[in-house]
């Protein structure tokens, strides 16, 4: 609705004000759809949106998409240019019309479209806008969350087909890759945001994409995967083995699952993101794995498929409701294998709530 694409915008104006921020310049990224609920062509062609901080905010954009934003001209300036034309030129004047001349650019924009406008707008002051926007994100509404909810019964869906449909020894990572897209078009998404697959000894990476080897019996395999539904994604992360599995993996499984449930028993508003990781960290340091969990226990999830809040050493940051999040332990032992499991959970008054509700237990499948 174009009531709560205003709403957006307002708040981004209260943002701004007392921080001497004259505009705020968001080119095509998860922040300009989160500002107008819709996402433009990110090309070599400038578009854009621009915030004043007091008044009505302008979107620029190229004769060829104004279609596109053609039902927000009753709300917002439409500047719109031709081929033969400088539309930078028009972003320039916008700001030159501000009394502040400081504006806050969006993270994501173009390195290029950012030197244009500082050539022509040289007594500009410029910084990063991600301070402004991201903090009205963090949070997320309760329509976000009910979409949430379902893209999380969703991948539970899929995650039951797979195992109850999927017998993996011989399958190639890639077979099972391929697998995991066609389960998800079954369940209403057209494609995968990233699928990695690492089955034995390519498990120890954690960001193993997939490769042509054949999953043996005995091997653990890796399988995390994200889908974007709506403008959302929704991300989840489980470690099945093909048939029995080793002793010391059990082992190192166990211990896995314990560090995430040290750290799902620990959030609730006001806790420091990073007690949430060294909760995990202390489970695994503990058991004399410390120095093969080697990535954050966590990342913000939404618009972006990694966002704010991070749940990492350092990030002091205080949970509050709404925010939502990953909690994914892992252990990765070189040429042996790796484990990780991951749930999306978000922050309510009286704890975590998680997204996926399908089993951590240990999954032997055929």
């Amino acid at each position: 609705m174009v009531v709560q694409k205003i709403q957006k915008v307002v708040a981004i104006q209260k943002m701004m004000q007392g921080k001497g921020m004259g505009t705020v310049l968001v080119t095509p990224s998860s922040s300009l759809f989160f500002t107008i609920g819709r996402k433009l062509p990110q090309t070599e062609r400038f578009n854009a949106i621009l915030i004043p901080v007091r008044g009505r905010a302008a979107i620029v954009v190229p004769v060829l998409q104004r279609p596109l934003v053609a039902d927000l001209e009753d709300e917002f300036d439409i500047l719109v240019w031709d081929e033969a034309q400088d539309p930078i030129q028009l972003a320039a004047e916008f700001i030159a019309n501000q009394q502040d001349k400081t504006v806050a650019v969006d993270g994501q924009m173009s390195a290029g479209f950012l030197l244009s406008l500082q050539n022509l707008s040289q007594d500009v002051s410029y910084f990063n806008a991600t301070s402004l926007i991201a903090p009205l994100r963090t949070c997320k509404s309760p329509s976000e969350l009910a979409l949430l909810d379902d893209l999380g019964v969703r991948f539970d869906r899929i995650w039951q087909d797979f195992v109850e449909n999927t017998s993996m020894v011989g399958m190639t990572e890639y077979e099972i890759f391929r697998r995991i897209a066609a389960i998800a078009s079954d369940h209403g998404f057209t494609e995968l945001a990233w699928c990695d697959v690492g089955s034995g000894p390519n498990g120890a990476s954690p960001l193993h994409h997939w490769s042509q080897r054949k999953v043996e019996p005995g091997d653990p395999v890796v399988i995390d995967f994200a889908a974007i539904s709506e403008g959302y994604y929704m991300d989840t992360c489980r470690t099945p083995v093909a048939h029995e599995a080793h002793e010391q993996f059990v082992e190192i499984y166990d211990i896995v699952n314990r560090a995430y449930e040290a750290a799902f028993d620990l959030v609730r508003p006001g806790v420091a993101a990073e007690n949430i990781d060294a909760a995990a960290r202390q489970v695994i340091s503990t058991a004399g794995y410390g120095e093969y969990f080697i990535h954050r226990l966590g990342h913000g999830l939404g618009i972006d498929g990694h966002e704010a809040p991070y749940i990492v050493d350092g990030n002091k940051q205080l949970l509050e409701e709404g925010m939502t999040f990953s909690i994914e332990p892992g252990i990765y032992i070189p040429n042996r294998w790796g484990v990780r499991t991951e749930n999306i959970v978000t922050v309510t008054e009286n704890g975590a709530r998680s997204f996926n509700q399908f089993s951590r237990e240990l999954v032997e499948m055929q």
